[in-house]
């Protein structure tokens, strides 16, 4: 299939578009829900990380518009004189637009992200997806784990 897109790194100057994008994706999941976040704050968030490098992101382009997305932190591990201590990759906010799902975009985000990865050194990627995103998830190679506890911290 054809596609009419391309996958680059993010940019700081992509946080305003990056933050739309953001609640879009968020707002599928929350239909009817008003925002209680203002747009503003997580576009500085997101140009911040990105500026710094805390936060990398990939985006699918067409037509000079963003049409998708995916996150990347890195989690730091404790040196320890037995084995490496790679750093683990936490994937998260992965959307593409409706227009361009179905087409490859999702599935060139995922392969630009795990080729950086592998390129500088990553250990693991580890994401915690939805159940409509999972099959997309496994198709590109992860898998569930058995070794990942979580508690969550009811507030």
């Amino acid at each position: 299939m054809p596609t009419d897109f391309t996958v680059r790194p993010a940019l700081p100057a992509d946080a305003r578009l990056l933050a739309e994008l953001r609640w879009t994706f968020k707002q599928e999941d929350h239909e009817g829900r008003p925002r209680a976040q203002p747009l503003e704050e997580t576009e500085q968030w997101i140009h911040d990380r990105l500026s710094d490098g805390r936060w990398l992101a990939w985006v699918a382009e067409s037509g000079g518009e963003i049409h998708g997305h995916v996150f990347l932190c890195m989690v730091e591990r404790m040196p320890e004189p037995y084995s490496d201590n790679l750093p683990i990759g936490y994937v998260t906010n992965f959307y593409v637009t409706p227009a361009q799902r179905n087409k490859g975009a999702g599935s060139s985000l995922l392969e630009a992200l795990k080729q950086h990865c592998r390129n500088v050194g990553f250990d693991t990627l580890i994401v915690w997806p939805s159940e409509r995103s999972s099959p997309l998830w496994q198709r590109s190679g992860f898998q569930p784990s058995e070794e990942l506890l979580e508690l969550p911290l009811d507030t």
